[in-house]
């Protein structure tokens, strides 16, 4: 029986993730990021990093930022020699503090994120994001009658026609506002009128800005910092409407979403 394998993880300022093991590097032997499957996705991608002695006993492996991961989870695992059934490895200490300000520096497109992160069953796993562009949500202000989002996009700019769209999920009900844009052309700012949502028989409402009048939807979001899932963690007060609650949340995959509930 394989003993539990501990392994740490840094994320340097470019986006190179370096995982130790504690174990000398096997001949032959390699550090596997397997895709979890997705529904449609008959065969999950997998990426295979070589391990090299790092001179103190322990071995190494380096993911380097591109190319970029698919967007999904991706579990770790250590490959002793070419046919050994592969090892989940356990999550040890990650250092993710280049992270933290991730959302002060504008990305290209496309943008690509990845966050390391201790499962709950305690392996280590890789969240990544890759998307032409995305709009990063920052201070979210709930009001009596009225929700303010600011946010800034990566990957394009907001231009003539821009526009946030609210749309009703599994729903043809759909609220279009304009956003106050800041100078830069990446900054903006909206605000929801919690009426307009609280009045139609829809749960939920998920967030886009399109940057320009013909341009696709971006969804607004927040990906670019050390939180790998933010649903439960960032947990806004419901704001009564019209007999109903409101509240804006974050989806499974970090988007910005609004629910709308009946009281009790």
């Amino acid at each position: 029986m394989n003993s539990v394998i501990r392994v740490t993880c840094v994320v340097d300022a470019d986006g190179r993730l370096t995982f130790d093991l504690p174990l000398p590097a096997p001949d032959s032997a390699h550090l596997l990021l397997k895709a979890r499957p997705r529904k449609g996705v008959p065969d999950p991608a997998a990426r295979r990093l070589p391990l090299e002695a790092s001179g103190d006993g322990r071995a190494r492996a380096v993911l380097e930022p591109l190319p970029a991961l698919e967007e999904g989870r991706w579990d770790a695992f250590l490959v002793r020699e070419p046919d050994a059934v592969p090892q989940q490895l356990t999550s040890g200490p990650l250092d993710l503090r280049v992270l933290v300000d991730g959302a002060r520096v504008d990305r290209p497109s496309p943008v690509a994120v990845r966050i390391p992160y201790r499962a709950m069953d305690g392996f280590l796993a890789v969240r990544a994001w890759l998307r032409p562009a995305h709009a990063e949500a920052g201070p979210i202000e709930v009001g009596d009658r009225a929700t303010t989002v600011t946010a800034r996009l990566h990957g394009t700019e907001l231009g003539e026609g821009a526009v946030v769209r609210l749309r009703g999920r599994r729903s043809r009900e759909e609220r279009t506002l304009g956003p106050s844009v800041d100078p830069d052309g990446r900054g903006f700012r909206f605000t929801v009128d919690h009426a307009d949502l609280t009045g139609v028989d829809v749960r939920y409402w998920d967030v886009h800005v399109l940057p320009a009048a013909d341009a696709a939807p971006v969804r607004v979001g927040r990906v670019l910092d050390d939180v790998a899932d933010r649903k439960h963690s960032f947990v806004y007060a419901d704001a009564p409407s019209g007999g109903r609650l409101l509240r804006p949340y974050y989806t499974v995959d970090n988007d910005l979403s609004f629910e709308v509930t009946d009281p009790g």
